[in-house]
């Protein structure tokens, strides 16, 4: 298997398909398909598409055949070492035209075979279970799954109606390891399935009850049955998250190269498993992606509040003063002033992707450094990331098909070179003392909205007491003070409270004071881990620790952004 070192951010389109197709229907089934891959192409241009298939007679190659020849990508994951796999092959024609478009293939990756056998000649289960696992593969790292499939349930392992109830339900049958059984009462992103109906070569062959063949549809579990001409609503959005994601990616280049830095930097002279280079690269993007947006939005956010204040000491000035006309000229102007900032940073989504690019960015770190130790289960050929977000609106799906392109080309079936352990807990946990890793990052943190949080309050006291005093001085100058003199503390009393109120707007805009709370209780949780890390030398243990690590980092990213997408940047509200 190759690394796809430079492979960059595809739309991946997975294949499940029938091997008997009928042969008068296949010119019309290649038709449908090349219409297909057209409207995506189309659609989203930014996006190079991209075909996971495994590349067995029938559909799969017809699929396969086509892509090809519209300058598509190939990817063809085999269920098991070639040589075997080739023995289900029935005719001499399939066989050769699999090698011919396995020659083509961009990639190639060979799944791992379990635990328990490595030796197919066992049993015809064994067999069943490794097409069970290429299908639950195909399904897990695609964005839209192609079905070139009857419409009638299965009951085979890995068979086409399988695949596609997988894809639906999360549910396969010959695969009862799945990792994260969580999964099966959440809502899934991904399931959305582009269906082109077939007949198959046998008797009995023709489509379920209410088909017909060559008709084809989009549907997900989402739409209760309901198919539909035009991909839905919900996934259009979805995939055009992961559209501008991409065009931003070639549209910042420089602003990504010098605002990242790669995971690897310091890197041990280990050989690096592959997927992580990729992994890397995907992060790098999406993390100098967020600092971008993250200083365009804490910009916008004071230069709103700065506004603000401006606004009621000009209000406050014109009617104690009773001041020119011009001043309500001011006045309005700062208003649409902070109008104006609040359609830019709606038109642009700043808020929107700096908090998606960040979550994106530390959920690619913990998949990194997991990839990195030997952490995710890489003898389950599914996606092992599914539960961060998964809750979640299915516009954050995007986040999780990123994640997918990286695992689809992690390590799997081999072993992982036990040194890199110590160095993920070097560069991932850290030390405070010594400046390094999130251990360093939590504690700075916390420290910083602490201190923030404190000036606020500070703040906030001394203009209610100044606001008091002045109250009493006015009480005490009674007739005796100028006019003037009672403007001026007549102003400054408005402006005390409107300074401190708006900085504390400011202060739960950003979130401090539930920040310090979240930073607290990671700095605690990365303690813990650092502590039980470093008193075993048990790398089995070891990656134990990394992985709860792990799973408390992917939830603590996923309340961040639901945190801070409750507190949207209103630049209207003046």
């Amino acid at each position: 298997m190759q690394d796809s070192e430079q492979a960059g951010l595809n739309l991946s389109v997975g294949v499940t398909a029938h091997r008997d197709l009928l042969e008068a229907e296949v010119p019309g089934i290649e038709a449908r398909v090349g219409e297909f891959l057209e409207n995506l192409e189309r659609e989203f241009p930014d996006i190079p598409l991209q075909l996971i298939t495994p590349l067995a007679e029938g559909g799969d190659q017809l699929a396969a055949r086509v892509a090809i020849s519209r300058g598509i990508s190939i990817v063809a994951v085999l269920p098991m070492e070639q040589v075997e796999y080739e023995k289900d092959f029935e005719t001499e024609k399939a066989l050769s035209e699999f090698r011919g478009l396995l020659a083509e293939a961009d990639q190639v990756i060979t799944l791992p075979m379990p635990r328990i056998a490595t030796d197919l000649s066992q049993g015809e289960s064994q067999r069943q279970r490794q097409y069970a696992q290429l299908g639950l593969f195909v399904s897990n790292h695609c964005q839209v799954l192609l079905a070139l499939w009857d419409g009638k349930d299965s009951e085979e392992p890995g068979g086409t109606g399988q695949v596609v109830k997988y894809h639906l339900t999360a549910v396969m049958k010959g695969v009862e390891e799945d990792p994260t059984p969580a999964s099966l009462l959440a809502e899934n992103e991904n399931d959305l399935v582009y269906h082109v109906v077939c007949s198959r070569d046998r008797p009995g062959g023709g489509p379920a009850a209410g088909l017909n063949a060559l008709e084809s549809a989009w549907f997900s579990s989402r739409m209760d049955g309901e198919r539909s001409a035009d991909i839905p609503e919900a996934y259009r959005t979805l995939l055009s998250r992961l559209q501008q994601f991409s065009r931003d990616w070639h549209e910042k280049t420089e602003i990504i190269r010098t605002t990242s830095s790669s995971l690897l930097a310091g890197k041990p002279e280990l050989e690096l498993p592959t997927g992580a280079r990729l992994t890397d690269q995907l992060f790098q993007v999406a993390d100098g992606l967020a600092i971008h947006y993250q200083k365009r939005v804490h910009s916008s956010l004071r230069a709103v509040h700065i506004l603000a204040v401006m606004m009621g000491l000009v209000f406050l000035v014109y009617s104690e003063y009773d001041g020119p006309r011009y001043m309500i000229m001011v006045f309005l102007g700062l208003f649409f002033a902070g109008v104006a900032l609040h359609i830019i940073g709606e038109s642009r989504e700043w808020h929107r992707k700096y908090l998606d690019y960040r979550a994106l960015a530390e959920g690619l770190r913990v998949q990194f450094y997991w990839n990195l130790s030997g952490v995710a289960d890489m003898g389950y050929a599914g996606f092992a990331f599914d539960n961060f977000l998964q809750t979640q609106d299915v516009d954050l799906g995007w986040i999780r098909h990123v994640m997918r392109q990286a695992s689809m080309f992690c390590l799997r079936g081999q072993p992982h070179e036990t040194g890199w352990v110590a160095w993920v807990i070097d560069e991932w946990v850290g030390d405070s003392a010594r400046n390094r890793g999130q251990l360093a990052y939590y504690s700075s943190k916390e420290l910083d909205n602490i201190s923030r949080f404190r000036r606020t309050r500070v703040l906030g006291n001394l203009c209610l007491w100044a606001g008091i005093v002045i109250a009493i001085v006015l009480f005490l100058m009674g007739a005796n003070g100028g006019e003037e003199q009672r403007r001026n503390l007549l102003i400054l009393m408005g402006a005390l409270p409107l300074v401190a109120g708006i900085w504390d707007a400011y202060s739960h805009k950003k979130a401090e004071k539930e920040l310090i709370k979240q930073y607290g209780f990671m700095n605690r949780v990365f303690l813990k881990a650092r502590k039980l890390l470093l008193e075993s030398d048990d790398i089995v243990f070891q990656r134990q620790v990394l992985n709860a690590l792990g799973q408390a980092a992917l939830d603590e990213g996923a309340e961040w952004l639901l945190m801070h997408r409750e507190r949207p940047l209103e630049h209207g509200r003046l």
